[in-house]
Parts: C-alpha cells; structure tokens; sequence
C-alpha cells in the first residue's frame, strides 16, 4: 500500500478545514435560500390569486356595463344583438318581454334566463350546461320596464390562458359541482377549506412539481359556485436557486485553491529537504551506491543525511566484495560440465547452470523462484512424482549428501534419466548436480534387448538342430531313409535360419557403420525369385504352406548386387512363412511398368496394428500383437529397405481384408543408364 507524503497531507488538510468551512457555509445558505425561496413564491402565487380574482371581477363590472348599455337603446332585434355581442366579446345576449325571450344572439352553449328579481349584484357567476363557468348580467330596458336584456360571457380556457398571462402564471377555471377532487389530488386541500369558510391559502405541492392556491368564485347567494386555481411551477425557484448554489460551489472552489497554493508554498520549503533524503534512500535500496546523498539545511537532518552517506559508503564497499565473490562461483558453476542448480530452504531454484537449462529445455530465467518439482517434473513409480517420499534435497538434509537416479519428463513429452547428486550447505541452501544417463541407459536397454532376441532366436534352431543330432547318433543303424531326409532337412532349416540371422546381424552392423556397399552386375529377377523360393521353402514345407510364384514373362533386367537382392526376398518370404497361418499360401508376383521393376510378396497373415505403422522399418522392432513366439530380432524389413534404397528403389507395406503385402520396386537397366 502506498503511503501518502507529508506534503500531500498537509496541502489536503488545510483544503478540507477551508471546503468544510465554505460547504457549511453554502449548505446554511443554500437551506435559508430554500425557505426564503419557497416563501417568495408562496406570496407571488397569493399575488396572482388575488390579481387574477380582481380581472375576473373587472371582467363582471364590464359584462355588467355592457349590458346597461344595451338597455338603453331603443330597438334591440336579433341583428342588433349579434353586432353588439361580436364586439364586446360577449357569449350570448337576449332580450326579453314578460319573462319570454324574443330576440337573442349567440350562445356558446349557454341557454339565457329571464332576470329573476331585482339583485344587488350587476353581474353573477354561474354554472353552464357544458359544465364550464360563465359570467352573466342583466337590466331592465329603459323604454319599456317591463322587459329586460341578458348577456353571458363564458369562463373557458381561453379565458383561463388570458387570465393566467396577465397575472403571470398558470390559471384554471373549476365548476364546483364536480366535486372538490379526488383522495389523490394534491390541491384537494385547498378546495376543501374554501367550502368551510377558511380563509385561502397557498402551499408547495411537490406531487405537481408547483406552487398553487385555491380562490373562491361564489354565486349572488354567497355559495361557492367555482374555483379559481393559481399555479407557478416550482422548477422556476429552482433554477434561480441553482444559479445561487454554483456560485456558491465556484466560490468555495476557488477558496480552496488558493487556500492549496498557500499551503504548497509553505509545506514545500519543509518538505523539499525529506524528499531529497527519501531519494537518496531509494537510490541505496534500488542499488545506486555510487551516487552522494548530499546535504539538508536543517540541523536534524543534517544529520540524518550524514548516517546515511556512511552507510552507502559501507554498503558500497559491501557490495564490491560480494559481486566478486559472485563472479567467481557464477565462472566455476558454469565451467562445470554437468548440470548445476541450487535450492533455498524451501526447495525454489535460486541459480541454475546453462548445462541444466538445455538438459532440461528451458529457460534457464524461467525456473528462478519456482518450486524444483515443477522445474525438473520427475516421474516416480505408478507416474507420481518423488518430491515427498523420494527427494535426494530432503534426504541431503540429514545425511548431508544424497544421490538418486531419476526420470524426468520434459516439456516435449520426452523422457531423460539424470543422477542427481544433492549436498547442504551451511546458508540453507543446496546444490544439485545433474549427469544426464539418458543415451546410456538407452544404450544399455538397446543392448540388453537385443542380446535377448539375439539368445532367444539362437537358442531355438540349436535346440532342434541338437535334438535332431542326438536321434541320428542313438537310431542311425535303424532309421530309414524318409526319418534319415526328415532329421537332415530339420538340421538344414535350423542352420538355414541360424545363417539368415547371422546375415541379418552382420548386415545392420555394416549400415550403422556406413560400409554397406553394393556390387552392382546386371539381373534376371525371376533368377533372384527362384533361388530364394527355394531356400525358404524348408521352412513353408514344415508349416504346410504353399508357395505360388507367378512373374510375367519376360521380366526385364535391373543392375544391382544380387547377393543382397536376393537377401530382401528371403527376409520377405521368411516374414510371410512366420505370420501365415499353417497351411496357407503364400504369392510371389511381380509387375512392370516404365523404369521400373516391381516384386512382391503376399501373405494371409494378421498385418499389423495402426500403432506399429509408422515403425514398420525401424530397426528391432516388432509387433505388438498376434505374433509368433518365435518372432526375431526386428532386423528383416530394416535391412530389406535399406538395400532397396541403396538399389535407387522403394519398398512398401500394406495390409486389409485378411492380406499382407510387401512389394519392392526397382529401376530397370534402361532406367538407371
């Protein structure tokens, strides 16, 4: 976590003491603002109340003049009227004799009354049948008493929209007879105290976002015959008020900023002298020994700065020693031949040796700080690591030395035996040294292997071949002819096969030591067919096997070396007699085409699983399913297709639907000219 510095904390001290101070002020301000605001407007909309109640009695008072004036003339017809209620602006206007009405003009959807008796009033409010209010007046004509003209200007919005302009806010016009409102409006208060008597009054009504109060518009009887509501929308203060509160904040802001600038002026010339020393302390943590760290002003950390000029001094001369010392155990690590690493108490890689790195595959910077497991990944028995039970780092711990023999698998999947040799030293930390056993303990396998198949393929013609020379030895005066052929022809298959292998042998050596050379003299393939049918034909005789040959006629000449040609076709027909089953039958053929030759051999042999593919022709090996006890060393077709190659030839393997074949493609005379 990152600590704050001195001068930061003294610059936001003295801003917060200044803003808490301005923000108190403003919020005080801001709330008497509210009140006076709200009481500001509470007024202005009693104001226009009232003004908007004296127009709606000025309206009345000329209604009322209006009318006077029309009874004073001495016609009035239906024309006249007309003319006379267009001008004034009125609603409807009628004249009438004896309570009947004989002319009339207009009407807007009022219906006109005869005056009902004198009244003390020159005008009245009344309710029309639209349900709107309506201002209605009335005289006696002067020419005849008897009769008497009415007019009616109606109350609608339009006249609530003139109302509300002149008195400037928002003005409605209500009929009394549709109630004072429902439970949910807000300014059924205000109705209701009108229809008990209670003066009027104005309130903030948050639910309708204004300022509003309810007037009375009552009939000649006193009752209250409408409502004149007055409203002022409440965003009106508001905005005023707003404009008051960013000033505020402007100005709380900008106390804040100076009140900042007085305070870096001030903190920075009693901060500047521990910021140097912080650097300085910095600079000696991060490594730096070489820069001073320089003088303070005041006393105390004067001499503050001079304890740590002496111990960059020490740490300097420190430093020096150690970089030596470790530039001599980095030259004599890495000189090592074997593989190096070295383990802190809790078995993480601290140092590691290029030789270990490239042993391992890795980057020697990636396994600092990791755990040793992880780096070096080794495989104990059932595949569990033995970083718990089997550690030589554990057990150098309290024997003081420890060596193992380890499998480790590598980030490519590959597999490496390594010895590993662990001793303590008296820091805590350990050193491993790694020798790779890989290649020899490869070598080992490989050899122990194959001098097992090697046993194993010897000791089984030996065994017959001894088998068949002790049944001459005890019955020869007694054997006939066919048991004499049958121990003869067994000791000539066993030595048959005892020479193939002894071929085969001598004849990998040769590869791996590169002096395989050919003899190339020009061939007859169906000479090289014929002579090796016949020497495996011992060997399809025992199992009962027939061989069938069928090469067309004539096969052209190859040049090659016909010793070791007619080596691949016994290899080829030794394998197919081995994998068919007892009794079956076994196909030499071959074909021609354009600069080459091609012979092959097919079994009804099992063939081979996906797995063995692509190793088909590698060297000792052999297959992993349905083979013959007697199975061989795993030299035949590796040799075979060595000598094709050498030949400028092909060989190829396929197997399906219960048949094996192998065919072996060679260029002609013609070709290789």
């Amino acid at each position: 976590m990152r600590r704050s510095t001195l001068s930061v904390v003294l610059i936001a001290l003295n801003v917060s003491l200044a803003l808490l101070a301005v923000s108190g002020l403003a919020a005080a301000a801001a709330a008497l603002l509210r009140r006076f605001s709200d009481q500001q407007s509470l007024d202005r909309v009693q104001i226009a109340a009232a003004s908007a109640e004296r127009n709606v009695e000025r309206e009345g008072e000329a209604l009322a003049a209006a009318v006077r004036l029309l009874a004073g003339q001495p016609f009035l017809t239906a024309a006249w009227l007309e003319r006379v209620r267009a001008d004034a602006g009125l609603t409807a206007c009628a004249v009438f004799r004896a309570g009947r009405e004989v002319a009339s003009a207009g009407s807007g959807g009022l219906a006109l009354d005869a005056p009902a008796g004198d009244t003390s009033s020159p005008w009245r409010i009344a309710t029309a049948p639209s349900g709107e209010l309506a201002l209605i007046a009335s005289a006696p004509l002067s020419a005849d008493p008897a009769s008497s003209v009415a007019a009616a200007k109606l109350l609608d919005d339009a006249f609530a929209r003139k109302l509300g302009e002149a008195v400037g806010a928002v003005v409605h016009l209500a009929d009394v007879s549709r109630g004072v409102g429902d439970l949910g409006d807000p300014k059924l208060p205000l109705r209701a105290r009108l229809l008990h008597d209670v003066p009027p009054a104005a309130a903030r009504l948050d639910a309708i976002g204004a300022y509003a109060t309810v007037r009375a518009l009552r009939a000649p009887d006193g009752r209250v015959a409408g409502f004149l509501e007055v409203d002022i929308p409440a965003r009106l203060a508001q905005q005023a008020r707003l404009r008051l509160v960013r000033r505020l904040v402007i100005l709380a802001v900008a106390i804040g900023g100076i009140a900042a600038l007085a305070t870096v002026l001030v903190v920075r010339g009693i901060t500047a002298p521990l910021e140097r020393l912080s650097e300085a302390a910095d600079r000696i943590g991060g490594g730096d020994l070489t820069t001073p760290v320089g003088e303070s002003g005041f006393a105390e950390l004067g001499r503050l700065g001079a304890s740590m000029e002496g111990m960059r001094r020490r740490l300097r001369r420190l430093a020096a020693d150690l970089e030596e010392q470790r530039s001599e155990a980095r030259a004599m690590i890495n000189g090592i031949v074997e593989g190096v690493f070295v383990v802190d108490g809790e078995r993480r890689v601290v140092q590691m040796n290029p030789q270990t790195a490239s042993m391992l595959g890795i980057d020697p910077s990636a396994a600092i700080g990791r755990f040793c497991g992880d780096v070096l990944n080794p495989e104990g028995p059932g595949g569990v690591r033995p970083c718990e039970d089997a550690c030589p780092i554990l057990n150098a711990r309290f024997r003081g030395e420890a060596r193992a023999t380890e499998r480790l698998v590598l980030p490519d999947g590959t597999r490496r035996t390594v010895v590993v040799t662990s001793s303590t030293s008296g820091t805590g930390r350990q050193f491993q040294v790694v020798r790779d056993e890989t290649e020899v303990e490869a070598a080992r396998r490989l050899r122990d292997a194959v001098l097992a198949n090697i046993s194993h393929e010897f000791k089984t013609p030996l065994a017959a071949q001894i088998a068949s020379l002790e049944l001459l030895l005890d019955r020869l005066p007694d054997l006939g002819p066919e048991e004499t052929r049958r121990l003869i022809v067994s000791l000539q298959r066993g030595a048959m096969r005892l020479t193939q292998l002894i071929d085969n042998l001598l004849e990998s050596v040769r590869i791996e030591a590169g002096r395989a050379g050919l003899r190339r003299r020009p061939v007859h393939l169906d000479e090289l067919v014929e002579e090796a049918v016949e020497m495996i034909r011992p060997l399809a005789d025992q199992r009962g096997q027939t061989i069938e040959i069928a090469l067309p006629h004539p096969l052209p000449t190859v040049s090659g070396d016909a010793p070791r040609l007619v080596q691949v076709l016994v290899n080829l027909l030794a394998n197919a007699a081995k994998f068919s089953p007892d009794g079956g039958t076994i196909r030499v053929g071959a074909s021609s085409a354009p600069g080459g030759v091609t012979l092959w051999v097919e079994d009804e042999g099992p063939g081979w699983s996906d797995e063995d593919a692509p190793h088909l022709f590698d060297p000792f090996v052999r297959s992993t399913e349905d083979e013959p006890e007697s199975s061989g060393v795993g030299l035949g077709l590796y040799i075979a297709k060595s000598i094709v190659e050498r030949h400028g030839g092909t060989l190829d393997a396929r197997t399906g639907s219960g048949r094996t074949r192998v065919a072996m493609t060679i260029p002609t005379t013609e070709a290789a000219a």
